[in-house]
């Protein structure tokens, strides 16, 4: 399996053993923040998006000059396939606590217990419409304003990515963002 230096570095400090979430923060923190570019770079690409995986793409919003803010690395679990892209749900539009909750509740709809390459989230809109902290996470992408390859993020990957510090917002700060988030729950 094709992983991130970066993340291959935080899978191999876990050694296989279960781990809490304070555990990959800190492994993280310890880390440093890794760059958006090797993210993409390595791993598993496609010019589509992976449904029933988390995803990694740079993306450049079509209404950016009327929106109040926009994430141009977002970290995606398509929902939905349109004719000119795609509905999902961006994780780095919630805090990370929160994050690793509604991460929580998506493996419920894993097709498998292995949580390896071959394990899918089996969702779409109507399943989780009503799912506490999905609000603020939905959101459309065009496919002709997607600017790189989608990066495929396997099971295995899920924690770590979900705690990743990658988020690139426009406009707004993180914490402005996320407050705007907790108020939508």
């Amino acid at each position: 399996m094709a992983q991130s230096k970066y993340i291959q570095a935080v899978m191999k400090a876990q050694g296989g053993r279960p781990r809490s979430t304070e555990w990959y923060k800190d492994k993280i923190q310890d880390l440093g923040k890794p760059g958006a570019m090797d993210l993409i770079r390595d791993g598993k690409r496609s010019v589509k998006p992976f449904y029933g995986r988390l995803n990694m793409f740079f993306y450049n919003p079509k209404h950016r000059k009327t929106l109040p803010y926009y994430d141009t690395f977002p970290l995606v679990l398509p929902l939905e396939k349109y004719p000119d892209g795609f509905l999902g749900i961006n994780m780095h539009y919630l805090p990370i606590p929160m994050r690793i909750r509604l991460l929580d509740r998506l493996v419920d709809f894993s097709n498998n217990t292995k949580f390896d390459e071959s394990t899918r989230l089996m969702v779409d809109y109507k399943k989780l419409k009503n799912v506490r902290f999905v609000k603020p996470t939905i959101h459309r992408y065009l496919a002709g304003h997607v600017q790189s390859q989608f990066r495929r993020i396997d099971a295995d990957e899920f924690t770590v990515a979900t705690l990743l510090p990658v988020q690139r917002f426009k406009k707004a700060s993180a914490g402005e963002v996320w407050k705007d988030s907790k108020g939508m729950i």
